[in-house]
Parts: C-alpha cells; sequence; structure tokens
C-alpha cells in the first residue's frame, strides 16, 4: 500500500511556500526602511511600489502599455535565470552565465549595428556566441579539473572588457555618449500582441521565445535520457563514467546550453532596442540576479518565469516613489534583500522536510515498540 503524500508535503507546495515567505520577508524589511528613513510616508512609499503600473488603472492603454515594458525588461533576466538552473540541475553552479549574457550583447550589437544583419542572424549570433563562452568555461572544467566557478568568474571580466573594447566603433557607438546607437529596423525583433500591449514597441516574440525555452528545458531534464545523463554526470561524475557516459562530453554540454542561453537572453533584449549598451567597469549584473530568480523559481523551469517577473516588478516599481520623501533606488535595495533571502529558500524546504522525518522516526518506533508488546 502506497503512503500519501500531505498537501504540505510536496516538493512543488514546499518550494511555493518558502519562496513567497522569502519575497514577502523582503517587502517587509524594505517597508521598515522606509519607516526608518521617513515614518509619516512610509505607507505611501510602499505602495506606490507595489502598485507599480497600476497606478494607471484608469487609462487602460497606458496601464498594458507599463505592463508591456515590465514584461520585456524581464525576460532576459528569466532567461539567465533558465540558463543558471539548467546548469545547477546538473550539478554546476554556472556563475559565469554573466559572462555568456556579455558574448551574446557583443555579437547581436555588432552583426546588428556594424555589419547590417537581419534579427534573426544577430539572435543566432548571440545564442552561438553564449554557448562558445560556456564552451571554455566548460573545457577548463571537463579537461583541466578548474573549477566552473572560478573559470567563469575569469570569462566574466575578460568578456566585459572585450564589450567595451569591441563594441567602443564609431559604427556601433557614439563614442561622445559612450553609447551604442538604436538597433536599426531590420535588426529589430519582430512585434508580438503589440496592440493588446499598449501598442507598446517593444513587445517581441522574445517573450513566446522565452517561455518555449523554458517548457523545453523542463522536458529536457525530466522527460529524456540526455537530460537523465547530465544530471546523473553533475551528481557523480565517477559513477556516470562508470555507467559508460560520457562524463566531459556532458559537463562541456551542460555549460554549452546554459550559455547559449544566457547569450539568447541579451540578444532577446538589446535586439528589442528598448536599452543601448554604455561602456561599462561592471559585470552586467542581470547574470547575477539570474542566481537569485532561479532559486526564488524553487529552480524550476516554469516558477523561474514568475520569479523573474516579480523581481522586475518590484525593481520597475521603484520609479513611482515620490522622490521628494524617499529615493528610487529603494525598490532596488528591496531586491537586493529578496536575492539575499533566496539563499534561505532550500533551508525552509529543509525544515519542512526536517519536521516530517521526526515524524517518520517516531512512528517507526511506535511500530518497533507495538511488534515487541505482541511478541510478548
Amino acid at each position: 500500500m502506497k503512503n500519501k503524500t500531505g498537501f504540505m508535503r510536496r516538493p512543488g507546495v514546499q518550494t511555493l511556500i518558502a519562496s513567497i515567505l522569502c519575497a514577502v520577508l523582503g517587502i517587509v524589511i524594505g517597508f521598515l526602511i522606509l519607516l526608518a528613513i521617513n515614518p509619516s510616508h512610509a505607507g505611501e512609499g510602499i505602495w506606490a511600489i507595489l502598485k507599480n503600473f497600476f497606478k494607471y488603472n484608469n487609462n487602460t492603454t497606458t496601464m498594458l502599455y507599463y505592463l508591456g515594458s515590465t514584461l520585456v525588461k524581464s525576460l532576459p533576466l528569466i532567461l539567465c535565470a533558465e540558463a543558471i538552473l539548467f546548469a545547477y540541475k546538473a550539478g554546476l553552479f554556472n556563475i559565469g552565465a554573466a559572462g555568456q549574457y556579455t558574448a551574446g550583447l557583443i555579437a547581436s550589437l555588432y552583426t546588428s549595428l556594424a555589419l547590417g544583419w537581419s534579427w534573426w542572424a544577430c539572435l543566432l549570433s548571440a545564442f552561438l556566441a553564449g554557448a562558445l563562452w560556456g564552451f571554455l568555461s566548460g573545457m577548463f572544467k571537463a579537461f583541466f579539473a578548474v573549477n566552473e566557478v572560478i573559470a567563469g568568474i575569469m570569462l566574466n571580466w575578460i568578456a566585459l572588457y572585450l564589450a567595451n573594447i569591441i563594441l567602443a566603433n564609431e559604427k556601433i557607438m557614439d563614442i561622445s555618449k559612450s553609447e551604442t546607437y538604436g538597433i536599426p529596423q531590420k535588426g529589430i525583433i519582430p512585434g508580438f500582441l503589440q496592440p493588446a500591449f499598449g501598442n507598446n514597441q517593444y513587445m517581441t516574440i522574445a517573450l513566446p521565445i522565452t517561455i518555449i525555452v523554458a517548457i523545453l528545458i523542463y522536458v529536457i531534464l525530466n522527460r529524456t535520457t540526455f537530460g537523465y545523463e547530465l544530471k546523473a554526470t553533475g551528481y557523480n561524475k565517477d559513477a556516470a563514467k562508470y555507467a559508460g557516459m560520457n562524463a566531459k562530453r556532458n559537463i562541456i554540454l551542460t555549460i554549452v546550453i546554459s550559455g547559449a542561453i544566457a547569450g539568447l537572453a541579451a540578444g532577446c533584449h538589446y535586439l528589442t532596442g528598448i536599452e543601448h549598451y554604455s561602456i561599462s567597469a561592471s559585470v552586467p549584473a542581470m547574470g547575477f540576479n539570474g542566481i537569485a530568480v532561479a532559486f526564488l523559481g524553487g529552480l524550476n523551469p516554469i516558477g523561474a518565469i514568475f520569479a523573474g517577473f516579480f523581481i522586475e516588478y518590484l525593481t520597475m516599481g521603484g520609479q513611482y516613489l515620490d522622490t521628494r520623501y524617499f529615493n528610487p533606488q529603494i525598490a532596488d535595495l528591496m531586491v537586493a534583500i529578496i536575492i539575499y533571502l533566496c539563499g534561505f529558500v532550500l533551508f525552509i524546504k529543509y525544515l519542512l522536510n526536517k519536521k516530517k522525518s521526526a515524524v517518520i522516526v517516531n512512528a517507526n518506533a511506535q511500530t518497533t515498540q507495538d511488534d515487541g508488546k505482541e511478541e510478548q
């Protein structure tokens, strides 16, 4: 007879509870910070952040337009999270997603602005550039036993400096502003449901692409032999090798696929035209924030979609704060706190399962006592 798992004991339910607790706690701490800064306007401030574009509920077109903008800006974050959780599920911590994202932005912007390629070729180049950057990290891991975290961090900074050097080109960048030019129409990703989002010109097929990628990752990891091999290699490389699996190939493939998704994230962002690249002294935060989104989403490809939108929703909410009383970056601080708390998602699940284990131990002990009485 099979034991029925209680509703609260299901892994998916526990993940959802842990993620919600982290998000709520982050918002509460953010509210306490607002109270410390300006008690009389703290309630108004937290409501402005949480209300976000619903501020325009009296103008449906405007509200939908800003909803579309929030969706567009959340897509690269979601894809970076998908890249990271794919590698993590295979036992690898791809902290190099930031560098792979940077490689993707180099490829997409250079092919669009300098070479004048069509959008699909630019997007494909971003995908391949991210895969190549992932291959380097995977090769170091597989053949030289270099930890993927060390290799990833090293390659992140190399990618950043390459971006600043390659894109500082008169064909690509307004040198006086240290900012890239707008993407030509030929390089813009085709629109998607723009009328439904207040004619938002940045709403493109990047949205369905992101959803398709999430579904594919879920299917590959949970429904295919290939996904099983990747996970098996990540959990125990020696055991996988003993079972006849090519451990080195699987390690490289895992990070290559993860890198390709991170590169695609950059292409899906910059080829909408919503943002220009500026010369930077720091690695794009998108790759690192993707780590938090992956954990907030319970390391589930579908959960990461909702987690990424939630994080971007809070970030965008900061622009509605009254600057007479608060700095808009308080919303970023709230997001940073939630990102920090994401590290406790697995810990909260551990606590929930620990309680379950204690119940099982007590039940087994009781059964043993009953058996002893029967023997007597």
